[in-house]
């Protein structure tokens, strides 16, 4: 089970963009990889084709390892840890370990 599934928000916990939060926009389970929105952005140049007649660079997101992020709880405003409980009707939920609160 991965820990960080699409359209949560999440903290980036090390690097470049430490203490940024954002949703996560994809997710590469084999590579341990998500894209958060305007987290590490990168820049990539782009050719002039019949679609794009400016051409130039552009800023795009780069993925970053599942290790530097951290779900986010809205409650507290901080990075938390998560445990994972199941309700009576069987479904799992992902349960903040600083608020006890579903995320």
């Amino acid at each position: 089970m991965l820990r960080i599934k699409k359209n949560d928000v999440v903290m980036v916990i090390s690097g470049k963009d430490k203490g940024k939060s954002g949703k996560v926009l994809r997710i590469f389970p084999e590579k341990e990889r998500a894209v958060v929105e305007n987290i590490n952005m990168v820049k990539k140049a782009r050719r002039r084709t019949q679609q794009d007649q400016q051409g130039g660079f552009m800023e795009i997101e780069a993925p970053i390892h599942i290790s530097n992020l951290m779900l986010f709880d809205k409650k507290v405003n901080k990075a938390t840890r998560f445990g994972v409980s199941i309700l009576k009707d069987g479904t799992k939920v992902r349960i903040s370990k600083k608020t006890g609160e579903v995320i």
